[in-house]
């Protein structure tokens, strides 16, 4: 039993969250936060915490950064946009549960001051910005990492908010470069 509740989208997201582990959820049904929903998700964020886990769409990150400003001290839990989708269909419903465990292993918390650890520097010189393939060794490093997919502005967000170290870092590139080589 996952002590935090789990903030989703929709009601088939809950479905499969259930199929992954055992877990109360509230569902924000889109954009659309009613009152009473953003009531629920400040009762459960004051009573237990809880883990943001929307779509990897630029939908479900619009509703991250909502709850994100309004309770700042909520976790974060991504599944790679890969594992969310089925049938050019993206979303946490799409995501099989070993995904959405793995998701949960990899939780995350937003610092609201961000360190300055990494730059666009960093991005350059590990393919992860202006090469051919940065997009998709972007996906592939968030996903090791547990940051999600994002563009490599918003990437580079991620990496100085969410508490990346260095080592953690040069150790998923490490990983990432060693999975091409095979």
């Amino acid at each position: 039993m996952i002590k935090e509740v789990l903030v989703v989208e929709g009601k088939m997201d809950v479905v499969a969250i259930d199929k992954a582990v055992e877990a109360d959820c509230i569902i924000t049904e889109g954009f659309n936060l009613k009152p009473q929903a953003l009531k629920n998700i400040e009762q459960a964020y004051k009573k237990r915490g809880i883990i943001i886990m929307t779509d990897p769409d630029s939908a479900g990150e619009r509703i991250r950064t909502y709850l994100s400003r309004r309770f700042p001290d909520a976790k974060h839990a991504f599944v790679p946009v890969e594992d969310a989708t089925d049938n050019d269909d993206i979303g946490i419903e799409q995501a099989k549960p070993d995904a959405i465990r793995k998701a949960l292993e990899k939780v995350r918390t937003l610092d609201w001051e961000p360190t300055n650890e990494f730059s666009g520097a960093d991005l350059i010189v590990n393919n992860l910005s202006g090469a051919a393939d940065a997009s998709t060794r972007r996906a592939r490093l968030g996903a090791i990492l547990g940051l999600g997919f994002a563009n490599a502005k918003t990437f580079l967000k991620r990496l100085n908010h969410y508490g990346v170290t260095r080592k953690e870092f040069a150790d998923a590139v490490a990983q990432l470069d060693k999975e091409e080589m095979k």
